[in-house]
């Protein structure tokens, strides 16, 4: 089912196969008109009185507080609960009497789960507008929403089209729930290549691969990034995620021989240098992790905080059309008061140089008075 732009009304938000690309322009415009909202530049009440239910049943920083920031900037409240420990279902209370009793608690619900299809289980029993926040290996609709928010605009400042791009997906794509959430989105544009560079036990889950293929995306698998890397026109990098890791798989992990880092000297070796650099974060910056270097960060391709901020106009604009509102951003936009403080610190005036004292002048010397 696609949800057809203003038709998002109402609607769960559980995987990017709910999406067309009407859907994405439609949602991407109105995240562009919240930008300014975003950054603090101006505020708006759209939400005055609406209440969020932030539900996070696994460990999340970025995604919790970007879902919060989102909604909080657009005027609304939220509630939050983090882990199982904290709430009722420790106590043995079921997904389904969960959602129906949040659903009175809030007017859209955000929720993350460590199992896979456990978000859609829960959907199917609230009244309100359930969004998926990650389940499990599943899917991450909303950071995929991101990164491809990210892609497109990047593309548009270089006047590329997306259409016939080189996507390299890098790191741990079995597991990692973006990377197949993002890979989906992708394919509702024409003719994209994919390079996934991963070893042989955390290579895209073949029926992902499949899929790619039978909508006529070339799709070729590398285990090295000296291989996939060239040619790319965007590097997204992924951590391993052995938190998702069963005991058989933990024996069967890559020994570090198959295992890389994506580091400065491989990105000047074999990146474009057009190329742009994502990550879903958290990366892990540990020395000898196998994850994106840090000694990237000096890089103007290295796009992950940017990436990372655009979450909020995103996740901003799917609150507004879920709760069918899209049509009033931008009518009551006004000022910030404090909007001056989140420019970027003044440097300090460069010291002038201290005076320095002339040295003193020897007399010159004097010529002998002429002998008569």
């Amino acid at each position: 089912m696609h949800l057809q732009g203003q038709h998002l009304q109402g609607q769960h938000i559980l995987s990017v196969e709910q999406f067309s690309l009407a859907d994405i322009n439609t949602l991407f415009t109105t995240a562009e008109k919240l930008e300014l909202v975003a950054k603090g530049v101006v505020t708006t009440k759209i939400l005055d009185g609406a209440i969020l239910a932030n539900l996070f049943f696994e460990a999340s920083t970025r995604t919790r507080m970007s879902f919060h920031s989102a909604f909080a900037r657009l005027g609304g409240d939220i509630c939050d609960t983090t882990g199982f420990s904290f709430s009722s279902i420790s106590k043995g209370e079921s997904l389904a009497d969960t959602a129906q009793v949040i659903s009175e608690y809030a007017d859209v619900i955000v929720m993350r789960h460590p199992e896979q299809g456990a978000v859609a289980d829960f959907a199917q029993h609230a009244t309100v507008p359930v969004i998926n926040g990650g389940d499990g290996p599943g899917e991450h609709p909303t950071q995929a929403l991101l990164d491809l928010y990210t892609i497109t605009r990047h593309f548009n400042q270089t006047n590329q089209p997306v259409d016939g791009a080189t996507i390299a997906l890098s790191g741990d794509l079995k597991h990692g729930r973006t990377v197949h959430s993002l890979a989906k989105l992708l394919a509702r544009y024409q003719q994209i290549t994919f390079h996934f560079i991963a070893p042989d036990s955390l290579q895209m889950p073949p029926a992902i691969i499949d899929w790619l293929a039978a909508k006529g995306h070339r799709v070729h698998c590398f285990p090295r990034p000296e291989q996939g890397l060239p040619d790319a026109d965007v590097i997204y990098c992924t951590r391993i995620q052995k938190e998702r890791f069963n005991a058989e798989q933990l024996d069967a992990t890559p020994d570090e021989s198959q295992l890389f880092s994506i580091n400065q000297t491989i990105i000047n070796r074999y990146a474009k240098p057009s190329a742009i650099i994502l990550h879903p974060l958290p990366r892990d910056s540990r020395d000898g992790a196998f994850d994106l270097s840090t000694d990237l960060d000096a890089d103007p391709r290295l796009q992950i905080f940017t990436q990372a901020a655009n979450g909020i106009p995103v996740r901003m604009a799917l609150f507004v059309h879920c709760l069918g509102l899209q049509d009033l951003v931008g009518h009551d936009f006004a000022p910030a008061p404090w909007a001056q403080s989140k420019s970027a610190p003044k440097k300090p005036a460069p010291q002038k140089p201290a005076p320095q004292k002339p040295a003193p002048q020897k007399p010159a010397p004097q010529k002998p008075a002429p002998q008569r």
